[in-house]
């Protein structure tokens, strides 16, 4: 049966500025207040509080982002995750439940700028996040509605917001790939700090643009202060480096022996194993066992657009993620920790219990401009 039809409260479905995709925006921050029209959140008690124009900022606005019309008359979904990955699970979703999606695509940081820069004037019902801090801005923000206790309590308490706004989809824990014909047990490291040591100068690799870096040079800020950050990052330019475009080219250069090791997340071994072939592969997974910033588990997230008339859709998406067809769905096509009791891991993964994840309000991540500023500064752009 087809959800609640709009009635009138955001009509934007583009916006027209055109925007320098470097321009960092500092934009909405939304009023107190409670859940949407639709009783998405918490009791459902309270007024209905949306986004307006305030001092929040997170990421960069993208033109193509922001000329991106969406159908109003469906379920209006802001993905940061890539539309290869999720749209077959949302395509299900529909088949499921007959409510039609509109979904607009875009990094994260893009999308969640969007979501800051529209404001109340925004179609966006429900947002789904690559990453915790972005959804820490929006939360914090006041962007997105308090949800159901009995879907809070799906998660666990390390993987939803403190304030009950999202919760954790799955989880993506940081690694060092290693090339173990090139790093000998004796040498493996032990401590992120370990990869500055002098013997891996030029053998080491990271992805400086990619968000899964930038939220673990977050992890160091938050929790170690700017110094630290400022520190490691200097030590990586100090000990020669290598970066690459993405997380995938860092595996495939550990892998073939171009270097010794890279900085990554988990799931990019499973996908080359994938492409490759089990038997094909060299390069290994090295968790860090320090409860540090290179044990962070980082989680894809969603919640719901605060202020939305489309609260009961926008909920019965979120649950469809969580339910046992969407985690396996994540587990087995992306490879990430689901985030539900029952659902197994990827094989060969240790079990997120096992992790020694450090101790961090994930929402805490918040703060994607000061970590850019200072990957800048140190010239790893």
């Amino acid at each position: 049966m087809r959800g609640t039809l709009r009635s009138g409260r955001r009509r934007t479905t583009s916006v027209s500025t055109a925007v320098g995709s470097a321009l960092l925006v500092v934009l909405s921050a939304c009023g107190d207040g409670g859940a949407g029209a639709d009783g998405a959140g918490g009791d459902g008690a309270g007024d209905e509080q949306v986004c307006t124009s305030g001092e929040v900022s997170y990421g960069e606005l993208d033109e193509e982002v922001a000329a991106a019309e969406v159908d109003e008359d469906g379920l209006v979904v802001y993905s940061g995750r890539n539309e290869d990955l999720v749209a077959p699970l949302l395509e299900q979703f529909t088949e499921e439940t007959d409510i039609e999606l509109s979904v607009r695509y875009g990094n994260t940081a893009a999308m969640t700028a969007q979501l800051l820069e529209e404001g109340d004037q925004s179609p966006a019902d429900f947002f789904l996040s690559q990453d915790a801090g972005a959804l820490g801005a929006l939360g914090n923000a006041g962007c997105l509605a308090a949800l159901p206790q009995e879907t809070l309590d799906l998660v666990g308490d390390s993987y939803r917001a403190a304030d009950d706004n999202w919760v954790a989809l799955t989880g993506r824990a940081r690694v060092i790939a290693i090339n173990p014909e090139l790093v000998s047990e004796s040498e493996r490291p032990t401590t992120i700090e370990d990869v500055l040591d002098e013997r891996w100068s030029g053998q080491v690799g990271i992805a400086p643009s990619n968000a899964s870096f930038q939220a673990f040079v977050t992890a160091i800020r938050v929790l170690d202060g700017e110094d630290a950050a400022r520190e490691f990052l200097d030590g990586l330019v100090a000990n020669d480096v290598q970066t690459y475009e993405g997380n995938g080219d860092v595996l495939a250069a550990v892998d073939s022996g171009e270097i010794s090791m890279g900085l990554i997340n988990h799931y990019y071994l499973y996908e080359l194993a994938a492409e490759v072939g089990e038997e094909n592969l060299v390069a290994e997974n090295l968790f860090l066992q320090d409860g540090g910033a290179g044990s962070l588990v980082n989680i894809s997230g969603a919640g719901v657009v605060s202020g939305t008339d489309r609260g009961e859709d926008a909920q019965a998406l979120l649950d469809f993620m969580l339910s046992e067809t969407g985690q396996t769905y994540f587990a087995e096509q992306t490879h990430e920790y689901p985030m539900v009791d029952g659902v197994e891991s990827p094989e060969g993964l240790p079990s997120l219990d096992d992790l020694a994840a450090p101790d961090l309000d994930l929402s805490d991540l918040d703060s994607l401009g000061e970590t850019l500023a200072l990957i800048n500064e140190v010239g790893l752009t």
